[in-house]
């Protein structure tokens, strides 16, 4: 029995096992086919998940470990199980007899083994592959992220690219401003910057760039600069804008970061987003773009750049590339064509690749001279320039402040092509069409308009003119396709195309074209822009503004019978005008400008202009004595301008003052005198004395001392040609005579910005200048004997007040054959303002006021004078003489 328990047992567990191994070779062939059906199952699964990974991967995020484990363990086991299935097929089809009789028992029993394996497998697979909630996660972001150029090379950008660059260099500067007009180059040049860090190797963390545009959404930026920082969304998403504000904070105070800010349209609080404070060694740096020179400074940048169209090389380097070598070579005069319309944009980029992309399937030079046309008379009509370039510069429009600012701007484009604006005369233009209502005070008014011209060019829709005359006088000039944009909005978008009509220059206007100004509210006419002769007279009865400048016919008679709501009037420059008579039944008008015309009398019936509020009559040589009570009939006028007098109103000085007296509202006159009568009738009143704002004496015969009276509100005063004059004394209202020689403190000039002195033969110093404490230009010329500008008498114990900043605010400095003079000042002066001096023809001259605070100022910009003075100069401190060199010119500016 001992022996046969451990032999029945053997023979139980050989039965065991070779029934177990029966099971699975007899369960085989289902087997086989289940795990073909798992495994298609997987691969389904597997499909899903690997679209959805790249799905994922396209939105620039990366793959999970867990998931790419899984694909890496579903793509092994996708291999064993096509290999089993092989070696399975093979040993079956190498069976004698039955399937459980195969040749290799023992290998088909491991394969049949390994089938439910592997279909385990599969469906454990199956299951963790359905159940992924996640697939993938955001890259972590680049330290630059390259922004796309579409235009490669850029053109014209180098310099403010490379000044740009070499701030960024610079540990002291912190923030850079680049502003603009809109379309001339900004975001390019920013994305040109951006993309620079991605070339170059350097040590910033990252570089975060940022569209602001408008309206300014700062809780949209923070998000964006969220985002870029990676910060889980948990720490920030849902929560109060002061959070998120934190968050930023927390991370950029551990990095040294580029802040790249496009299109900023407002002061930005820099600290409400996030930001930290620049400096404190960390060496960050943060570069924003603006339409606007004020955002800059609101958003405190420490360098302002400011981006200029391009010179005409580049514009039409620019232009040729977007029209394509196709169509330039398609026919040779097209070449030249395309310089004419290139020449049209004037440098802005954007509208050189607008009107490029029209013109590029142009292939015959009569399209081209047809397009031309259009540009020049009609821009809104060449495609394109409505959606792709007005739209986008009337941007900068939109954002003005207020309907006065934007009237104010519209009004710009009644001016011509490239027509230099003398401020002064817009601003009373601009009081005229009663956009300054809202001060009573003219003076009030003018302060108003010089805020919105700096504003305008802080907007980069006005520029800096050039000055053709006098220095210290203002232009203003408007790019010729923001005056476009501007005309085109000021007649609703081209749906009013005769709203506002400008010619310049077209010759002989039909009266057909008269007809279609019926519903014109300004008519803008210049240089030999004339109307012919009109069958009747017109109706205007919207018109408030009719502009006549250097036309070379008079106007139709009856033109202004029919002009019920007009305001302004200017003739200025018109050669052959005659003033008609029915100008004095415009009951509504404001603002009337004869200068520089030919009138030899002025009608009497401009005595019922009652609300005329301004009237000019510079420089009018022929002009006859005025009509009795005319002046003091314009009960509502408040500006008088009359810089010259004919000498046959010469006579009529006093009766004239003596009408100024009588108008209620007069508080600013500019008046040419000539004797010493009126000299004293103007001072003895003190409205006369509280109106005057331009004092011209001239040839002042016997005169050989002039008083001034102070307190004074004279902003320019100019003595011509009064030989015999000697000495000028103050006198203060009190009456007490001041002696020029440094006068009492209280008898000062606080208003006078410009003098002018010329052919005052006998005149010896100006000593009472030294209490115009805000004088700005200062010419001096043909004086035969004066040896000093202003004496310098404290070593003589003298009075003088220490405190007092003597040309402290000097910004044009003039002197012109003055044969005797010896200095402009006894020391050195600081000259904080000086801009520029010129210096002709005084051989006396030795030395100049300056000091080594002349170079620290970095105001002046030009020296003129003859080379043989400048060398002739003696410095005592030779290094003033080394800095100032490179801007001395030898070219007098007239």
């Amino acid at each position: 029995m001992d022996f046969v328990s451990p032999v029945l047992d053997v023979a139980s567990r050989i039965c065991n096992c070779v029934g177990h191994r029966a099971d699975h070779l007899r369960r085989l062939p289902q087997n086989l086919k289940s795990l073909r059906t798992e495994t298609e199952k997987l691969n389904n699964v597997y499909k899903d998940v690997k679209e959805r990974v790249e799905r994922e991967e396209n939105l620039e995020k990366k793959r999970t470990h867990v998931v790419g484990g899984w694909m890496e363990r579903v793509e092994a086991m996708e291999k064993e199980v096509n290999e089993l299935l092989d070696r399975c097929d093979e040993e079956i089809l190498k069976k004698c007899l039955r399937i459980y009789c195969s040749k290799n028992c023992c290998a088909i029993y491991k394969l049949a083994k390994m089938v439910p394996e592997k279909m385990d497998a599969a469906a454990e697979l199956q299951s963790e592959g359905s159940n992924f909630q996640e697939v993938a996660v955001p890259l972590p972001s680049p330290h630059v992220i390259e922004r796309p150029l579409e235009d490669k090379p850029v053109v014209g950008l180098d310099s403010p690219f490379q000044e740009v660059w070499k701030l960024l260099q610079d540990e002291q500067v912190g923030s850079i401003g680049i502003y603009g007009m809109g379309g001339v180059g900004k975001t390019t040049l920013l994305k040109k910057i951006n993309n620079k860090f991605l070339q170059l190797g350097n040590d910033f963390d990252i570089v975060i760039w940022v569209v602001i545009s408008r309206p300014t959404n700062l809780e949209r930026v923070k998000e964006m600069i969220l985002d870029r920082l990676d910060i889980p969304d948990d720490r920030w998403k849902g929560r109060e804008e002061e959070r998120k504000a934190q968050e930023i904070r927390r991370v950029l105070k551990t990095k040294k970061f580029v802040l790249l800010l496009d299109d900023i349209w407002e002061p930005l609080d820099l600290l409400g987003v996030g930001i930290p404070p620049l400096g404190d060694g960390n060496q960050s740096k943060i570069v924003f773009t603006t339409r606007s020179a004020d955002v800059c400074r609101g958003t405190a940048a420490q360098k302002s750049i400011k981006v200029e169209c391009l010179e005409k090389k580049e514009a039409l380097s620019l232009f040729q590339a977007k029209v394509g070598e196709d169509t330039l070579n398609s026919h040779p005069d097209i070449p030249k064509l395309a310089e004419m319309v290139a020449k049209e944009c004037k440098g802005l980029p954007l509208a050189l690749i607008v009107i490029a992309r029209a013109m590029a399937s142009a292939k015959t030079p009569e399209e081209w001279e047809r397009n031309l046309h259009k540009l020049r008379l009609y821009p809104k009509d060449v495609a394109g320039t409505e959606n792709d370039l007005f739209s986008v510069l009337a941007f900068s429009y939109d954002s003005l402040p207020d309907a006065v600012t934007k009237s104010c701007f519209l009004y710009c484009s009644l001016f011509p092509e490239d027509y230099q604006i003398p401020s002064e005369r817009l601003i009373q233009l601009w009081i005229g069409e009663g956009f300054l209502d809202e001060y009573d005070d003219i003076q009030e008014a003018r302060n108003q308009g010089g805020e919105i011209i700096q504003m305008l060019k802080g907007a980069c829709l006005l520029e800096a003119g050039t000055t053709p005359y006098s220095p210290e006088e203002e232009y203003l000039k408007m790019h010729d396709v923001i005056r476009d944009m501007a005309l085109w909005l000021a007649c609703e978008k081209g749906k009013k195309k005769n709203k506002f009509v400008v010619k310049d220059g077209v010759g002989v206007i039909r009266a057909q074209e008269v007809e279609k100004w019926k519903d014109s509210q300004r008519i803008s006419l210049w240089n030999n822009s004339n109307i012919e002769e009109l069958r009747e007279p017109p109706h205007f009865p919207n018109i408030e503004t009719v502009i006549g400048c250097s036309m070379t016919s008079t106007f139709p008679s009856g033109f202004f019978t029919n002009m019920s709501v007009i305001r302004v009037l200017d003739f200025s420059n018109h050669e052959t005008l005659k003033l008609p008579t029915e100008i004095g039944n415009l009951n509504t008008l404001q603002y009337l400008n004869l200068s520089n015309t030919m009138i030899e009398y002025l009608p009497i019936e401009l005595k019922n202009l009652k609300k005329l509020r301004l009237l000019i009559l510079d420089w009018m040589f022929l002009l006859g004595p005025l009509p009795n009570q005319m002046v003091s009939s314009l009960s509502s006028l408040q500006l008088f301008s009359m810089k010259s007098l004919s000498s046959r109103l010469q006579k009529d000085e006093i009766m004239l003052l003596e009408e100024f007296d009588q108008l209620e509202y007069i508080n600013d006159i500019s008046i040419m005198l000539t004797g010493i009568q009126s000299i004293q009738r103007l001072f003895e009143s003190h409205k006369l004395r509280r109106s005057t704002t331009l004092l011209r004496l001239e040839g002042c015969r016997g005169v050989n001392q002039v008083q001034l009276s102070s307190p004074s509100c004279i902003k320019a005063l100019i003595l011509e040609k009064c030989y015999e004059l000697e000495d000028v004394k103050i006198i203060h209202f009190e009456k007490q005579v001041v002696p020029s020689k440094f006068p009492n403190p209280q008898c000062r000039f606080n208003h006078l910005l410009s003098v002018r002195i010329n052919r005052c033969k006998k005149l010896l110093n100006l000593n009472w200048l030294i209490h115009a404490p805000k004088l700005q230009s200062l010419l001096i010329e043909n004086s035969q004997i004066i040896e000093k500008v202003i004496e310098d008498e404290r070593s003589e114990g003298s009075e003088y007040e220490s405190g007092l900043s003597v040309f402290s605010r000097l910004i044009y400095l003039t002197l012109i054959h003055l044969p005797k003079l010896e200095s402009i000042y006894g020391h050195a002066l600081p000259f904080p303002s000086l801009r520029e001096i010129n210096v002709w023809n005084c051989p006396s001259l030795k030395m100049l006021p300056f000091d080594s605070s002349i170079c620290m100022s970095k105001k002046l910009e030009k020296i003129v004078g003859q080379q043989e003075w400048w060398d002739g100069l003696e410095w005592e401190d030779q290094t003033v003489m080394h800095n100032l060199t490179p801007i001395f010119s030898t070219s007098l500016k007239q």
